[in-house]
């Protein structure tokens, strides 16, 4: 129900109520550490390669056409069951393709919150069992206030602050903040606030991107690896420590700030009512995300068509994993000399 990585909020939901915050933190470093260090690892060891020419790189991409848009149709299926959910998801995708901003996105969310708080409401569902916790509900309260507060006072102090770690920490902020639905949905975000402004090229975005479904643990480090790929400071592993914690601060903020007051806050209807709009409208900036710029960018002759939709089937029947895809595309493509 709430914003950001589900995978990893989980993980630190588990440790923290079986050893306080400490506990969550653990948990948090011992499901991330792995796949982190993994996509910094990849980052600094392709910095000094040309990716522009390099077959096994539209491999990668040609996989994450098909990973991504496997995620679309299963978020689809599972978040817009119904016409008024689809067309909003739709509505979200049309204003993504033509005004492709930061800014429109949180706009998107909100509105399609707004939307489902106004006219997708149920009726209660039955008691569920509650979560046993010590947490304080006022230090609760007071997280979740300095997840809100954060959204706003990181990017007023890039006003008065030239800082290139700040803007790094705001970006990814923003981005684990906002994000909802899983870790493919943090691809948009991603990319306006990182490509757009010049600090990563689009071909080394993408080529991550690809490389991280091959990756086990939680998607969202694939900000470890954005922070090391950038073109400049800071980059390498100082960048891919900044880029991870940001992207994850938020998730701490609201698991922390959550837990005390979860049995209210799940049972809320207006609450619920509002998840299914913005969930709604997720699902059209992935399918907007998956238009442009995953397939504009590795969709150009029929032959990658064809592969991305083999893999998609491949993906489908379950009976393929996406290491296996990722692996036998990036292969495919730099003997086949796709580029």
């Amino acid at each position: 129900m709430l914003p950001g990585p589900a995978s990893s909020q989980l993980g630190i939901a588990i440790g923290t109520l079986r050893a306080g915050y400490l506990g969550g933190l653990l948990a948090w470093i011992g499901f991330t550490l792995p796949s982190a260090v993994a996509m910094t690892a990849f980052a600094l060891l392709t910095s000094n390669v040309d990716l522009t020419s390099a077959g096994w790189v539209e491999g990668l991409k040609l996989a994450a056409v098909a990973v991504v848009a496997q995620a679309v149709v299963a978020m689809a299926r599972a978040l817009t069951p119904d016409i008024p959910r689809a067309l909003m998801a739709g509505a979200a995708a049309i204003a993504m393709l033509v005004a492709p901003a930061p800014s429109l996105q949180v706009l998107v969310i909100a509105v399609g919150g707004v939307l489902g708080w106004r006219f997708l409401r149920e009726s209660a569902s039955a008691p569920r069992a509650s979560i046993a916790t010590r947490m304080n509900a006022r230090v609760g309260l007071g997280l979740l206030g300095l997840y809100a507060l954060l959204l706003v006072a990181l990017p007023l102090s890039l006003r008065f602050i030239s800082s290139g770690a700040l803007a790094v920490v705001d970006a990814f902020y923003r981005a684990g903040a906002l994000v909802f639905g899983g870790g493919h949905v943090v691809l948009p975000l991603l990319h306006e606030a990182v490509v757009t402004p010049g600090w990563i090229s689009e071909d080394r975005f993408l080529a991550g991107y690809g490389a991280a479904q091959a990756v086990p643990g939680p998607l969202s480090t694939f900000a470890a690896y954005l922070g090391a790929a950038f073109s400049q400071p800071p980059n390498g592993v100082p960048g891919a420590v900044i880029a991870l914690l940001a992207i994850f601060l938020s998730s701490f903020l609201l698991i922390w700030g959550a837990l005390p007051i979860w049995d209210r806050l799940r049972d809320s209807a207006r609450f619920a009512a509002a998840l299914r709009g913005t969930n709604a409208a997720v699902v059209g900036i992935l399918l907007a995300a998956l238009v442009t710029p995953i397939a504009t960018s590795a969709l150009h002759e029929p032959i990658e068509a064809a592969l991305a939709g083999a893999g998609l089937l491949a993906l489908w029947t379950g009976r393929v994993p996406p290491i296996a895809v990722v692996a036998s595309f990036a292969l495919i493509a730099q003997v086949a000399g796709l580029t």
